[in-house]
């Protein structure tokens, strides 16, 4: 006999069935807001009703992951593969949990085992990209982000992935280049506009990195990483104050902001206020290291 039985002796096999199935749909909705509580409320009672639908433990998982309870996120994973061993989200979104804890191997072989699968699904890719840079695998991250990109051509977000990574590849040219091609696809990309605008800068092109960083400013006044780089920016340019006002906002949005303290700090030296430069490298040195 059913579990669904003994959990809910008023249902019958149908109505537990039926139940169970407007649960996983109202969840799914709710994912969709980011209500991620109230979808694993719903997913927890249609898993009790229905626990061999593949589909619930899939939906749950993932609202596990987002909401970063990973030892859960992989249970549900588990029970969902059970069901369905083939499962390319599942076998994926699994791959992402892994990675977040970082169990880097293992998320590998389920990103790989999905592709084979579904093998030009461009999340899976994005996700193996990811992982291959987080092993410092640079050369086959840029790979598969170039993959990415021959699949679409037309998706901002898969230009600036592959831009972030010619810059950490210190790779700047390269980098200016898809951000470029980023903001012809969508010319408000803040992201591409700040990342374009550090890029700049590393290439010493500084008038060209300020506007970039000016007007991404204008589209997230709030973005403390394009402060930051307006900040060295303006630094360049002789602008100290000014300079300095960015970095201590985009120090007040993230007080854990490594980078901004050691750049604040320098311009603190330079102007001889030496005190307040021995604060900030102090701060980014107990941030990095823990000293």
């Amino acid at each position: 006999m059913s579990e669904w039985i003994t959990d809910r002796p008023e249902l019958s096999e149908e109505a537990a069935h039926s139940r169970a199935s407007v649960l996983r749909s109202r969840a799914e909705s709710y994912i969709a807001l980011g209500r991620h509580d109230a979808a694993i409320a719903d997913l927890t009672e249609s898993i009790a009703l229905v626990p061999e639908n593949a589909r619930a433990w899939r939906l749950r998982g993932e609202s596990h992951r987002v909401t970063e309870r990973y030892d859960a996120a992989l249970e549900d994973f588990d029970e969902a593969l059970k069901l369905e061993p083939d499962s390319a989200y599942a076998l994926g979104s699994r791959g992402q949990t892994y990675a977040a804890m970082g169990r880097l191997e293992e998320a590998m072989d389920d990103f790989e085992h999905a592709l084979t699968l579904s093998p030009d699904s461009l999340w899976i890719l994005e996700a193996k990209a990811d992982a291959l840079a987080d092993l410092d695998r640079l050369d086959e991250a840029l790979e598969t982000h170039t993959k990415i990109i021959a699949l679409d051509e037309s998706l901002a977000y898969s230009w600036v992935a592959r831009g972030d990574l010619y810059q950490r590849m210190q790779l700047y040219p390269e980098a200016v280049d898809d951000y470029a091609r980023a903001l012809e696809a969508e010319p408000e990309h803040v992201r591409a506009l700040s990342r374009r605008g550090e890029a700049l800068r590393m290439l010493d092109r500084y008038e060209e990195a300020l506007t970039d960083l000016n007007r991404a400013l204008e589209l997230d006044p709030g973005n403390d990483r394009a402060l930051g780089s307006r900040g060295a920016v303006l630094s360049e340019l002789g602008d100290n104050e000014a300079a300095l006002a960015d970095l201590d906002k985009a120090i007040e949005l993230d007080p854990d902001y490594i980078w901004a303290y050691r750049v604040r700090g320098e311009i603190l030296q330079e102007l001889d206020r030496h005190e307040e430069a021995v604060s900030d490298f102090t701060r980014a040195l107990h941030l990095q290291f823990g000293d």
